[in-house]
């Protein structure tokens, strides 16, 4: 797993991966500032008008567990931008690589598995499908933990292994399924839940550091690429005809 990991990150700045590289990170910059600045008005707009609609919608019995919530919506929506950007980063992560899954893939089994039959291309609409659950479910989860993160340490833990198992999760599914019908590679990631979810710390630890985790799309995929070969093991159809003829 370490292997992978480091040809993973040995292979982000290689030629054929600069393209794919710079795009997904212009990408990334203008979903991130797009969707920070909605969270901050939503946020925004809570802080200030949405505590009485809420009161009135759930009653008074409710006020003062409202009244704690705006304060932690206030403290949030004070951080503003720069807070939503390090919120939303997972999920914008998720919906780049659905975009850049067969580019990213190309080159790695191109250079890495050069006498292996490549993948098949995800038709457009699935992967943006699956990128699109993962950003919906990566938002619901991270909404969940957050008072949690802003009153104890422990949010900043489940913040992270939610991190982990929704990025393996995805990046696995998105290698296999260019070799597996959708419902195969699921399988295949279920059966291999354990390995998935500790390759998926490595993902969450990358998509952890500042500035650098913008490429997260192109090493979570080129690394879950590495994973989907090892986990495959030896199979007749990859192997280079030359050496079928033996």
């Amino acid at each position: 797993m370490l292997d992978a990991a480091i040809k993973a990150l040995s292979q982000l700045i290689s030629p054929p991966m600069r393209s794919i590289l710079w795009r997904s990170i212009g990408l990334a910059l203008v979903l991130i500032t797009v969707l920070a600045i909605g969270l901050q008005r939503l946020l925004s707009w809570f802080a200030t008008s949405g505590e009485v609609w809420l009161e009135g919608l759930l009653g008074p019995g409710w006020h003062s567990s409202i009244e704690v919530l705006s304060w932690i919506v206030s403290i949030v929506t004070g951080l503003g931008v720069v807070f939503g950007g390090i919120f939303l980063m997972p999920a914008i992560t998720s919906l780049v690589a659905s975009l850049f899954v067969d580019d990213v893939a190309d080159v790695v089994e191109r250079e890495h598995y050069p006498a292996e039959r490549p993948g098949a291309a995800l038709p457009f609409s699935r992967a943006m499908l699956e990128g699109i659950k993962t950003a919906l479910v990566a938002i619901l989860v991270y909404l969940a933990a957050l008072p949690l993160v802003l009153f104890a340490g422990a949010g900043f833990l489940i913040f992270f292994l939610a991190a982990a198992w929704l990025l393996g999760r995805e990046y696995f599914e998105l290698a296999a399924m260019r070799f597996r019908p959708p419902e195969e590679a699921k399988a295949m990631r279920r059966d291999n839940a354990a390995t998935v979810f500790t390759a998926g710390l490595f993902i969450a630890a990358f998509v952890s550091i500042p500035i650098v985790n913008l490429a997260t799309p192109i090493f979570g995929m080129a690394f879950m690429v590495h994973m989907h070969k090892r986990l495959s093991g030896p199979r007749p159809e990859l192997i280079e005809p030359a050496r079928q003829v033996r």
